[in-house]
């Protein structure tokens, strides 16, 4: 069996159901969780390079409130993954390097862009599991 969940999130309400989910889900299966965090960077010129600190701080500091509020003593195994690109590509390109079993997403998430979703559906061959 697959012994990875990839569980998507932008730190919305809904992204923390989705990663609640995923620790409950990583228990009973005694997976591992990586909690990606994607972004898109819209300036290419010499400001990209402080904007991408600037966005990977808030992410880190973001997910150090998720981190002590839902991950801390729960017995399990994650890690934390910052990335540039549409979820859906970046997505892809996880479960194809890594064992992924589950992808786990909250609804905000899929809302985004409906044909990156489709596309995303299209090429994934991993459960996807969507929570409200």
């Amino acid at each position: 069996m697959k012994n990875e969940i990839l569980c998507t999130t932008d730190f919305s309400e809904a992204s923390k159901n989705a990663l609640r989910w995923s620790i409950d889900l990583a228990k009973r299966l005694h997976s591992h969780i990586t909690i990606l965090y994607t972004y898109r960077l819209i300036k290419q010129n010499e400001a990209a390079i402080p904007m991408k600190k600037k966005m990977e701080e808030e992410a880190q500091a973001n997910f150090s409130e998720l981190e002590r509020e839902l991950l801390v003593g729960n017995g399990i195994t994650y890690d934390f993954k910052t990335e540039v690109g549409f979820v859906a590509d970046r997505v892809e390109e996880h479960a194809k390097k890594k064992d992924v079993g589950f992808l786990v997403m909250g609804k905000s998430m899929t809302i985004g862009s409906k044909e990156g979703f489709e596309e995303l559906m299209e090429h994934l061959q991993v459960p996807l599991i969507i929570v409200p």
